[in-house]
């Protein structure tokens, strides 16, 4: 402890001593707060003060010998140590915890120590994160999290770790004040320009759809099209109204507006999965059955079932306010969404629902590719001889499966800010790359009555027929 450094520190220094045997030993539950200090608990303590559950496994080496546990709590507010260079993330309470026991160093426990901080509940924008003091970090050491395991909850975070040291809870912003006011009016810059070009796509699609004879499969395709097109106009209207009545709402209003924006959001998402079920069955199954209605129950399933989702969630009081703040509490941002006290909704039908339907196309997309590849060296498909064809219809069926979305899920602490920008510009454009990708693809191929993609699949059934 004297090479901390200078004699302040213990002005921000308590510390528990414990005279620990084997002989009788049993775990050790011990109390620590930044104002009160550690102290020893005999049974469960209820308030502020965070635990340390020391396990059996550390004094099982012990020979009936008496080991010292030490217990050290530093406020390092006013300090250096235990920051790093350009450190961003925030320290809970200012708070660090050391634990040692004897004289040896402990790692790789099976049965770890756990260490409880407790907390108010941590803003939506706000990532807690177990970590440890690593002294060969960089030059003047650093924060590492490696065996160590975060367990979040609404009034504390429990670290796991295998290992004994200095501890502390970091809270990682993911967004400060500038950077989401940044996002927001990208985004509704690009809601607004994906708006205008999803009403060319849907009109582009009934106009060829309706003026030229194509025989049925493109037909429904470009069914298809116009209702994930369509979807994605509802989805950027419903977040334009977010963005501007958000805050200033009756609750009862702002709850209908986040269910109208859950069902949006969920309504491209199914549609999305339903582009990659029609190309699983004109790729894969390219002799399947006739189904009569077949557009019909696709609309059916493509908006029917979003509604089912909305209603149970709705039902249960999901919406509502919901607030992206800072660490300091500072609400940087309102949207009527899925309120913070029922995340879990967000996570199964949002980012649950969508990584099932990400897998799924990104398979089809797989095997979609490989077969466009394979007629090709063939010389079959005459309409991507060119490399720039073979690459933009590529880059439009990733558009249209939804793979721009799955960006969100690395979109994880404050180091993933270009992420976010990436993220917002691409699904605030996938209206107009789906635009431009469909005009190339059908016009003015008009006097072909099959176009490129239904050219593949006839060639396809017939060597599948020949087989």
């Amino acid at each position: 402890l004297l090479q901390l450094g200078q004699h302040q520190w213990l002005a921000g220094l308590k510390m528990l001593f414990l005279n620990v045997s084997r002989a009788g030993t049993r775990d050790i539950l011990i109390a620590f707060s930044p104002t009160e200090g550690p102290s020893r608990l005999n049974t469960t303590e209820k308030g502020k003060a965070g635990k340390i559950h020391l396990p059996r496994e550390i004094f099982r080496s012990l020979s009936n010998q008496t080991v010292r546990v030490v217990v050290t709590v530093l406020n390092i507010q006013q300090f250096v140590m235990f920051k790093e260079v350009n450190q961003t993330a925030q320290v809970l309470d200012n708070t660090v915890v050391g634990v040692t026991v004897g004289e040896s160093s402990i790692s790789g426990l099976q049965d770890p120590v756990q260490l409880t901080f407790t907390h108010r509940e941590l803003p939506q924008s706000v990532t807690p994160q177990c970590v440890f003091w690593d002294p060969s970090k960089g030059r003047a050491g650093g924060w590492r999290s490696g065996g160590c395991v975060t367990q979040p909850g609404d009034k504390g975070t429990v670290c796991s770790c295998d290992h004994l040291t200095f501890f502390t809870l970091l809270l990682n912003q993911t967004l400060d004040g500038s950077t989401a006011k940044a996002l927001i009016a990208v985004a509704t810059a690009g809601c607004g320009v994906a708006m205008a070009f999803s009403i060319f796509t849907m009109a582009f699609c009934i106009f060829i759809r309706c003026r030229f004879r194509f025989e049925e499969t493109v037909r429904i395709n470009l069914g298809l099209h116009v209702n994930l097109v369509g979807s994605l106009f509802l989805l950027n209207l419903a977040f334009l109204l977010n963005s501007g009545l958000a805050g200033r709402t009756h609750p009862g209003t702002c709850r209908v507006l986040g269910g109208l924006t859950h069902y949006c959001l969920l309504c491209c998402f199914t549609w999305m999965a339903l582009e990659g079920c029609q190309l699983y069955l004109l790729f894969v199954k390219v002799l399947g059955i006739y189904i009569p209605h077949y557009l019909g129950k696709l609309c059916l399933v493509g908006w029917g079932f979003p509604v089912l989702v909305v209603g149970v969630a709705g039902g249960i009081g999901s919406y509502g306010e919901y607030r992206i703040q800072t660490t300091d509490h500072q609400v940087i941002a309102h949207l009527c969404w899925i309120t913070s006290k029922h995340i879990l909704v967000h996570y199964i039908t949002n980012c649950g629902y969508f990584g099932l339907i990400f897998l799924f196309n990104m398979a089809v997309f797989g095997v979609v590719t490989q077969k466009s590849c394979s007629l090709q060296g063939t010389g079959a498909v005459q309409g991507y001889h060119k490399p720039w064809k073979v690459a933009l219809g590529a880059a439009g069926l990733f558009c249209l499966l939804g793979a721009t979305w799955a960006l969100a899920f690395l979109t994880y602490g404050i180091s993933s800010t270009p992420l976010l920008y990436l993220f917002t510009i691409l699904n605030s454009l996938q209206g107009i790359f789906i635009f431009i990708w469909l005009v190339i693809l059908y016009y003015p191929k008009t006097k072909e009555t099959t176009g490129s993609l239904s050219y593949i699949i006839r060639h396809d059934k017939t060597i599948t027929a020949s087989q």
